[in-house]
């Protein structure tokens, strides 16, 4: 199997699906998301003489076999040294790695509206629009074994692959995918079930279409909560409008901007610091310049002994004695600058013993040198930083509720 091709989930349907019970080892055919990158995260099934093929390496599927989910499992290639994380799955990881057919219902929006419509184990929830089957796995998870989704697809080829998808998954005693123009037709699903839901979630192009259609399904004796997403302003007005006509209160519109936020440490950098490490950079210069000037003057007294050497052997004239002069006045004024340079430099403060600098400099942060982060001997300060927005999807949510319904109440009210 090469990492470019389809979606390779085919294979035996799981009799009991890894979105609502956690398995601790991947069996043979069984769903196991390959983390790759960040940005990459491949779903596969596992089979005896198949094999993952990635630019990290190959991996074969006999090894994946028995091994536990969140296992590092390094490549078999000779000649390529990457690994891969086998994760087990999870609608989160799911809505990452799945065959997009529409746009999404990422994390930050699925978990927040699952809380605004208090969905919970148990309960009944009818989701129009299933599209790429993201949100339903999430919905399915949420009302586990003891409750019930029902979604509707009005485009026939969506319908046929997200239906096959939660077969596949397990997840068909839960969910039951039906297809339907819920807009002109109502919520009809294809088997023969009171829905009674207590929880509602358009994604369509015009939920107030689909809005009358609701209180034929809809529970009569529990507040019933609903929640439309929409990514026009335009479809968002004409919802609330079809809200408030048809009875539904509370309605409100909201707008999820997610952000992450990393929480590390920084260096404390005192200006004294600076003054004194500005300070030992001139010393050192200086220094440096003062050897340099010692070498020199070292130079030219080596050149007047060899010249005094060969004068006396050919004996002293005039010329001799001008180039003599010249390196005795070029000696003196290298001395002369040494010794003012040495005059101007300022007296060095002691060093700060508590910071682990080498004694030839005075480095209280560790330039130059590989500083972890909140290695002792330097100051730290913890500080966030927020990071690129989470991807999500660019809609809003309108969100509102629907009161039980009182019959008897409402007969007293107009006998009155």
């Amino acid at each position: 199997m090469d990492i470019n091709d389809a979606d390779s989930t085919n294979g035996s349907p799981d009799t009991i699906s890894p979105f609502v019970e956690f398995k601790p080892s991947i069996p043979q055919n069984g769903l196991v998301l390959a983390w790759l990158t960040r940005d990459n995260t491949k779903p596969i099934r596992p089979e005896p003489g198949s094999a993952l093929h990635t630019r990290f390496g190959s991996f074969q599927h006999s090894r994946m076999i028995s091994s536990k989910y969140g296992t590092q499992l390094a490549s078999s290639s000779s000649t390529q040294a990457g690994f891969i994380y086998l994760l087990h799955p999870t609608p989160e990881l799911w809505s990452m790695s799945l065959p997009h057919r529409t746009q999404i219902v990422y994390t930050p929006d699925a978990s927040y509206i699952v809380q605004r419509l208090r969905i919970r184990p148990g309960s009944r929830v009818i989701e129009a629009g299933t599209g790429s089957a993201s949100f339903t796995h999430a919905l399915a998870r949420t009302v586990a074994k003891t409750g019930r989704v029902w979604t509707f697809e009005f485009h026939e080829p969506r319908f046929q692959m997200a239906k096959k998808e939660i077969e596949d998954h397990g997840l068909d005693g839960i969910v039951k995918c039906s297809h339907g123009d819920v807009c002109k037709n109502g919520f009809i699903p294809a088997c023969d079930e009171t829905l009674d839901a207590s929880a509602i979630f358009l994604d369509l192009p015009s939920p107030w279409l689909a809005i009358p259609h609701l209180k034929k399904v809809i529970s009569k004796n529990k507040i019933v909560r609903i929640c439309c997403f929409s990514p026009c302003m335009e479809q968002v007005q004409r919802t609330i409008e079809t809200l408030q006509k048809e009875g539904w209160l509370d309605i409100e519109m909201v707008e999820v901007s997610c952000k992450r936020w990393e929480a590390r440490k920084e260096m404390i950098r005192k200006p004294e610091d600076a003054i004194e490490r500005l300070r030992d950079i001139k010393r050192r210069r200086n220094e440096g310049l003062k050897k340099r000037n010692e070498r020199k003057l070292a130079e030219i007294q080596n050149d007047e002994t060899v010249s005094e050497a060969q004068e006396s052997e050919e004996g002293m004239d005039t010329g001799s004695m001008a180039a003599k002069s010249r390196l005795k006045r070029k000696a003196e004024a290298v001395s002369a600058a040494a010794t003012e340079e040495e005059e101007a430099t300022p007296p060095t403060e002691k060093y700060i013993l508590d910071k682990p600098f080498l004694p030839s400099e005075y480095n209280p942060w560790g330039k130059g040198k590989r500083v972890h982060e909140g290695e002792a001997g330097y100051e730290w300060k913890d500080v966030s930083k927020v990071e690129a927005e989470l991807k999500s999807h660019t809609s809003y949510l309108t969100f509102a509720y629907l009161p039980p319904s009182f019959p008897g109440k409402d007969e007293q009210l107009t006998s009155k």
